[in-house]
């Protein structure tokens, strides 16, 4: 086995010496790297320099990379920019970039590190996971020179690339696409993994590629993932994908408590085996679980979903009087309130309604809930359809602020059902409790379609959502929207 590979645009995945034997199970690790961060310039710094503060991150990671391999770990995922940030122009971060060769190559820099042009990053990187007998896996830029002969070389002459991206964040103008995005598997002793980064969660290609058609067990996710209430933040939206998709999914997110970047898991599909959320301090976190190597073939497995078997049956309401319309994220909700303690609410929007049973163990007079949805093309900061049902806290008792962010609930239920007309199969059921806690083992999503809660109040709840993406819609014509003021989400 190859004690070192580079794969697709950069992401760097060391693999050590392991039995080469089929696995039930194995260790996994995510860190959740608070990045040292260059100076905040648009000049590019000296070779010596960036490869000065490079090796501050490594340190800091190799510390990490240790001590997963001491508490057995076999693969370990760290964050996307966590060898060097994200405050770059596209020339500043040039001195950061390094060539990396083509995933085909056989090659172990740790051992041969001369063979191609300097590659200290890559070299290093590669001891690390040989001395420590793990698969590492990092995020870090690659550099292409090209020339006139290329249509699409840019000006500077060189292509740089974020490791596997095929869908950056808008204002990500220091990397290019690439050409033609390959889609990245590999198999190791414990199942079949599959690597995307970042925004690419939210897109059908590579992320549902590699589930779908390429039927990987384990999805490596380095990611720089700023979270927005009450859908998107990382441990939310990702252990949902994970349930939604059937797969584990090993996400390490970079730690920045300023920029709300904190959120990191280790999800299975049927819910989290460990996770770490932290905004009180900045501090790097090492997470550490085991996880099935076929999670398809775990008793545990959920049943496969048909949404639209229990909505089907269920009388579609005329609108209600006491539906109103609010934002969430810019897009344009439709709610309606919860206005007893117990009972059974429709709302709809456009092709998809929303119906939920429900229970409060005590209606309070100071939190107000609704039940909301959104069937639209979602425009800012990317562009893709979404159909949501969402019970959700809103941030006071003025209808208002329904759909503005909120951490903290004191409302608890002894029971919920929520399900929706959904016209996608890829739908992600999310529950977030009060302080941005997850509830595994404490819903359910039924074979015909309802997200569940299994047990009584434990928590008080921010939000029980289903998250639909209707991939095949992405390029409509926009829906006429009103404006939205600015929002600072990064992923």
């Amino acid at each position: 086995m190859l004690a070192f590979q580079s794969l697709v645009q950069g992401t760097v995945l060391a693999l050590s010496v392991l039995q080469a034997v089929a696995w039930d199970s194995f260790t996994a690790a995510v860190y959740e790297h608070s990045v040292i961060l260059p100076a905040l310039t648009d000049e590019p710094p000296s070779p010596d320099d960036a490869l000065a503060l490079m090796n501050k991150n490594m340190d800091v990671l190799e510390g990490a990379i240790k001590e997963a391999a001491r508490q057995g770990a076999h693969i370990i995922v760290t964050p996307e920019d966590g060898i060097y940030g994200w405050r770059f122009t596209r020339e500043a971060i040039y001195p950061y970039l390094e060539d990396i060769p083509d995933p085909e190559v056989n090659w172990i820099p740790c051992t041969d590190p001369k063979r191609f042009a300097p590659a200290p990053v890559q070299e290093r990187l590669s001891c690390m996971a040989r001395n420590n007998s793990i698969y590492v896996v990092a995020n870090m830029g690659d550099k292409k020179l090209c020339n006139s002969s290329d249509p699409s070389c840019p000006s500077d002459g060189r292509y740089q690339y974020n490791t596997d991206v095929y869908n950056l964040f808008r204002g990500e103008t220091q990397f290019n696409f690439p050409k033609e995005p390959e889609t990245v598997t590999f198999e190791t002793p414990f199942g079949k993994f599959g690597i995307f980064t970042c925004f690419d969660i939210l897109f059908h290609d590579p992320a549902v590629v590699l589930v779908s058609k390429l039927q990987v067990d384990t999805v490596l996710f380095p990611t720089a993932w700023m979270n927005v209430l009450p859908f998107l933040t990382a441990v939310e939206f990702h252990s949902a994908w994970a349930m939604g998709m059937g797969v584990n999914l090993l996400s390490a997110n970079t730690h920045n408590v300023g920029l709300a970047m904190t959120g990191s898991g280790i999800y299975a599909p049927d819910g989290a085996r460990a996770y770490y959320y932290n905004m009180k301090t900045e501090d790097g976190h090492l997470l550490v679980a085991e996880l099935s190597s076929h999670p398809c073939l775990s008793p545990a497995y959920p049943p496969a979903v048909n949404w639209s078997s229990y909505v089907s049956s269920v009388k579609r309401f005329s609108p209600n009087d006491h539906d109103f319309s609010g934002l969430i994220f810019h897009d344009r909700f439709t709610f309606t309130e919860l206005t007893k303690s117990e009972g059974n609410l429709t709302v709809c929007q456009k092709d998809l309604c929303c119906h939920l049973s429900y229970k409060m163990a005590g209606k309070r007079e100071d939190e107000f809930y609704v039940l909301g949805a959104f069937d639209g093309l979602h425009v800012v900061e990317g562009q893709y359809y979404l159909q949501i049902c969402t019970l959700l806290k809103c941030k006071s008792t003025d209808l208002k602020s329904c759909g503005q962010p909120v951490e903290a609930a004191q409302t608890k239920f002894d029971m919920f059902s929520l399900s929706g007309t959904f016209g996608t199969d890829y739908v992600f059921p999310e529950v977030l409790y009060s302080g941005v806690h997850l509830a595994p083992g404490e819903f359910e999503v039924s074979s015909d379609g309802r997200l569940i809660s299994k047990i009584g109040p434990t928590k008080p709840i921010v939000t029980v959502t289903l998250f639909g993406r209707w991939y095949e819609k992405d390029h409509l014509k926009q829906d006429p929207q009103p404006p939205a003021s600015p929002c600072c989400y990064h992923n």
